[in-house]
């Protein structure tokens, strides 16, 4: 167990960034399957909400810049194929 104060507190930091990021994590993963079920019309409405929210996520590290290229290439393509 930590022998600091400062550790302490680290720990406790850490744990509510833990939870913080994970909550964000999940809600972009949530976003994606909605997107991936939606038809076309509703999927061209949802596309500049999602990459916001990847523009986001990966401004703040919750998740890789190169992740959020990577998604939002594939949410592109997805979307012409419903075209």
């Amino acid at each position: 167990m930590a022998n600091h104060k400062s550790t302490l507190k680290r720990i406790r930091q850490n744990a509510a960034r833990k939870e913080h990021n994970h909550y964000y994590a999940k809600t972009m993963r949530n976003a994606l399957r909605d997107f991936r079920k939606a038809d076309g019309a509703e999927a061209k409405e949802m596309l500049p909400k999602l990459q916001k929210m990847l523009d986001k996520l990966a401004k703040h590290n919750i998740i890789h810049k190169n992740k959020a290229a990577n998604l939002k290439s594939g949410a592109m393509e997805h979307l012409a194929k419903l075209a």
